[in-house]
């Protein structure tokens, strides 16, 4: 990044506007707004071209791209350029990006594509081979046969920030430094995770994602011999094991939630942790 190299342990460097972020044989993701995750799989680069709270664009140059989208509101316009096209996400959902096979993909959610004057409408379960703006028009595709390695390793990305997301919650129902929407650094899995500011809801992947209001509601306590543990909140209990691994970067987006903090913590899982996953290959 900007000439710089990185690796598992560069967790929380800042990617400016205007700079671009390159992957080799490894993975990288990178913190949008609050609540969006864009993901790079192996030898992609993309570039940071705007990196307003109201205006946050992402331009791919190569590769292939995720982006995980949990929270946006009206005033965010959240775009990606790929080729000749302006790709608007519009709504909550999991988009994909392929720059080698010039495809849009939609597996949930629904964007709006732009080239010039022609505007095509993308729902989820629908593609885009942009290869040829005059004749572009959208596809059905089949999901399943398109869960390929990196979305593998968003899904499983989304399961661990989601897991931390419990635990920051948690900390933050009884103690301060809780400033609503927004990125939070969580010590115990290396790692910035997102809390909403009210409410809770689930990820493209079905994790779920709490505000330290809702957390009592979180619905697993564990994760035991490989196998998650579902029940409903029970009292705050000792966090055992960790996330080690994964690369981290924030973009340059300013928000009032970019404020991080690690405080003493208060609650957790009950028994078992995990590791692995880490964002290397």
């Amino acid at each position: 990044m900007g000439g710089q190299s990185l690796d598992a342990k560069s967790v929380g460097v800042e990617l400016g506007e205007g700079q671009s972020i390159t992957t080799l044989n490894g993975k990288a993701e990178i913190l949008l707004t609050p609540g969006v995750f864009l993901r790079l799989g192996s030898n992609s680069s993309a570039k940071l071209v705007a990196a307003g709270l109201a205006d946050t664009q992402v331009q791919l140059d190569q590769g292939h791209a995720m982006i995980e989208v949990d929270q946006i509101f009206h005033q965010n316009h959240l775009r990606v350029l790929q080729g000749n096209f302006t790709i608007d996400l519009q709504k909550k959902g999991l988009y994909d990006f392929d720059a080698a096979e010039h495809q849009v993909r939609v597996f949930d959610g629904e964007a709006l594509a732009t080239s010039g004057s022609r505007s095509i409408e993308l729902k989820g379960g629908h593609e885009l081979n942009i290869a040829d703006a005059n004749d572009a028009k959208a596809h059905g595709f089949d999901k399943k046969k398109l869960e390929g390695e990196l979305y593998n390793w968003s899904s499983l990305r989304s399961s661990y920030l989601a897991e931390a997301n419990i635990g920051s919650a948690r900390t933050y129902v009884s103690g301060p430094g809780f400033w609503g929407d927004g990125w939070y650094w969580n010590p115990w899995f290396s790692a910035y995770t997102f809390i909403p500011g009210d409410g809770f809801f689930y990820s493209p992947f079905g994790w779920g994602f709490y505000s330290p209001f809702f957390v009592y509601r979180a619905p697993f306590v564990g994760f035991y011999g490989g196998y998650r543990s579902f029940a409903h909140y029970a009292p705050p209990a000792a966090f055992v094991g960790g996330f080690r691994g994964g690369v981290g970067y924030r973009a340059g987006v300013p928000a009032a939630g970019y404020r991080s903090a690690a405080p003493a913590y208060r609650g957790g899982f009950s028994g078992g942790g995990f590791h692995g996953g880490g964002g290397r290959r």
